[in-house]
């Protein structure tokens, strides 16, 4: 069995990937919630009750060479939420990182964001890039996934800009930022993150949102079904 430690398990993209993982088979998974969410966990997997802004409140439970997936981050990142991204974005990559380096883990999964220049969310960018840092000097083998915006149930409405994308492809000025600003979907983040952890990289590794867009789902076990 292939231990898996994940932080925001309860989320948008973690709850979806805890259930996916398990369908794969062959992973034990803990999963870190805040006390008081024990609820919103996925019934697949080890319940960790602690803080993400802690390491302390968690470490201990991480078994020595554990793939660790770092998904703490702020719910609908906007430019009006600067503070927060220091704040928890930041503060829970630190700790993650903290935690991870007591534990011995083997691989750390970071889902990062896209580091093509944008003015609208540098604040966002600067923040995950930090954290990428963090991960490199830290010495721990990792893979930083760097999707734009993500869509799924609930996160629909750049849909809407679909148009403007397939216009600016058009424009060699501005077809490598609509490319590295593409949306995903949530199926093909979760099928990233699960060949991710199936194929731990020799060294440091990057999906950018092409590559999101392109793993092939017949590299995996069983494809997921994303209800």
């Amino acid at each position: 069995m292939q231990n898996i430690f994940i932080t925001g398990g309860t989320g948008y993209i973690g709850s979806r990937l805890i259930k996916s993982l398990q369908k794969q088979g062959g992973f034990r998974i803990k999963a870190l919630i805040r006390k008081g969410s024990e609820h919103k966990a996925p019934a697949c997997c080890e319940i960790v009750s602690g803080n993400a802004l802690e390491a302390i409140s968690y470490q201990q439970h991480i078994e020595r060479g554990s793939s660790f997936i770092h998904l703490v981050g702020v719910a609908h990142p906007s430019p009006s939420k600067k503070e927060a991204f220091k704040q928890i974005d930041l503060v829970s990559v630190q700790q993650a990182v903290k935690a991870a380096k007591y534990a011995g883990v083997t691989h750390f999964i970071y889902l990062s964001v896209s580091q093509y220049p944008s003015g609208i969310m540098r604040d966002y960018q600067l923040v995950r890039a930090e954290g990428e840092t963090l991960l490199k000097e830290s010495g721990i083998i990792s893979t930083f996934i760097r999707p734009w915006y993500v869509l799924g149930p609930g996160h629909r409405w750049p849909v809407l800009l679909m148009p403007l994308y397939g216009i600016a492809k058009l424009f060699p000025s501005a077809r490598e930022k609509a490319e590295k600003h593409g949306l995903v979907t949530i199926n093909q983040m979760i099928e990233t993150l699960v060949y991710s952890v199936q194929n731990p990289p020799a060294a440091n590794d990057v999906y950018e949102v092409e590559d999101i867009k392109t793993i092939r789902p017949q590299k995996l076990l069983v494809r997921p079904v994303i209800q």
